[in-house]
């Protein structure tokens, strides 16, 4: 067994598999790829990386596979041997592999039109991983993984799947507790020891899948991480000067017209250090913007919950103000999530008496939610006058009543 102290979580611990994949080139590359791209420039603790997310999923996976194991009645083989327990484990350690530099600053970026999720997949295929799997896996295969992590077909595997990526997963129950403590907030917080114990598989009666639910007694805990969510989202995750970073990273990476290799034995040369090395040898604007962290200042935003209709006229203001001021000087943020939505694949409750219920309806909180959608304008700072007046002739004409 492997040991690795965690600031999070404590110690965790790797079998000879799972430590052999953790020294393996695609997850040692995530050592140089930090968790929240450019967050670091806004808040400086936020050094953390997508390895240490990777370990801290990877525990939570096992947690959550024995809670759900114990109250399966049978679905699922409970012990620290079992596969399904190694495989979803192995799913959470893996799961972020094809991420590109900056995680998701510009991660639509990659030749081919192929996302990260493609290229987990493909790195899962490498010689090199199948050989670890082959040799330690002890009936663990690469495939399995990489077919739990593309929405399996058979109803067991696709409750596992949901420990690693659904609206209830140890992903987001991992970041949020990381990022929070790493850019020294309170948002992120959440009684995860509370969500955890609550948590069951529940055979949905509408479509008779099975699915991630809590009890009842889990509801106030699942609110928090909701909770939680949100206001990493509009606090951390929106801020303000690191989605203008993002966009000026994405500009340059347009102008030099880079793309992500879709080769993963290329893609794994890519980190954030030697993308930051070219930007530091870069003349381009959007580049020093970056590496002197001297980004466009803000000249616009709107609320932070724009309805339907005004964002479609707000949208509709977009080309004109690109036409007079041009694309190089106007760079444009839409910050847009539904943190707060279990939709996809619906979380049940069950009540004390055994009724079920979405988590939509259980919740009042939940329920009065609304989505996040924002735009903001940035623009060199001896246009900022003329953005924001443009902008509020707009609104003075009426065009975003």
């Amino acid at each position: 067994m492997l040991t690795i102290r965690d600031p999070i979580h404590g110690f965790i611990r790797a079998d000879p598999l799972e430590a052999a994949l953790i020294d393996s080139p695609p997850l040692q590359r995530l050592r140089s790829v930090r968790q929240l791209g450019f967050t670091s420039l806004v808040f400086p603790g936020a050094e953390h990386s997508r390895f240490s997310h990777a370990l801290g999923a990877m525990h939570l996976a096992g947690r959550v596979y024995d809670t759900l194991a114990a109250r399966s009645d049978g679905l699922l083989e409970p012990g620290r041997r079992s596969l399904d327990r190694r495989l979803v484990r192995a799913a959470a350690l893996l799961h972020d592999i094809g991420h590109a530099p900056f995680s998701h600053s510009a991660e639509d970026l990659f030749e081919g039109g192929i996302d990260h999720e493609e290229m987990t997949r493909r790195l899962l295929r490498s010689q090199a991983l199948e050989e670890l799997f082959e040799e330690l896996g002890d009936g663990l295969t690469a495939g399995a993984v990489a077919r739990l992590l593309a929405r399996p077909s058979d109803p067991r595997e696709r409750l596992l799947s949901q420990v690693v990526a659904s609206e209830l997963d140890v992903d987001k129950m991992d970041y949020l507790l990381r990022d929070s403590l790493y850019c020294g907030v309170r948002y992120g917080s959440f009684d995860l020891e509370r969500l955890i114990d609550t948590m069951l598989p529940i055979r949905d009666p509408d479509n008779a899948e099975w699915g991630l639910g809590v009890e009842e007694g889990g509801v106030h805990a699942l609110e928090a991480l909701v909770m939680a969510r949100y206001y990493m989202f509009t606090q951390v995750y929106f801020n303000v000067v690191g989605k203008a970073l993002e966009l000026h990273f994405s500009h340059w990476l347009e102008d030099e017209e880079r793309r992500w290799p879709a080769d993963p034995e290329s893609f794994l040369e890519q980190d954030d250090i030697s993308v930051s090395a070219e930007m530091r040898s870069s003349r381009s604007r959007h580049a020093l913007a970056v590496v002197q962290r001297a980004a466009f200042p803000l000249a616009y935003e709107t609320r932070e919950h724009l309805s339907p209709d005004e964002k479609r006229r707000f949208e509709a203001l977009l080309p004109e103000l690109m036409e007079r001021f041009g694309r190089r000087n106007l760079l444009v943020s839409n910050s847009a999530k539904d943190p707060h939505r279990l939709g996809q694949s619906r979380v049940l409750v069950r009540r004390f008496d055994g009724h079920l219920e979405p988590m939509e309806e259980a919740s009042h909180f939940i329920r009065h939610l609304s989505r996040i959608d924002r735009y903001r304008l940035y623009t060199p700072e001896r246009l900022v006058g003329e953005v924001a007046g443009a902008v509020g002739g707009a609104v003075a004409r009426g065009a975003l009543d």
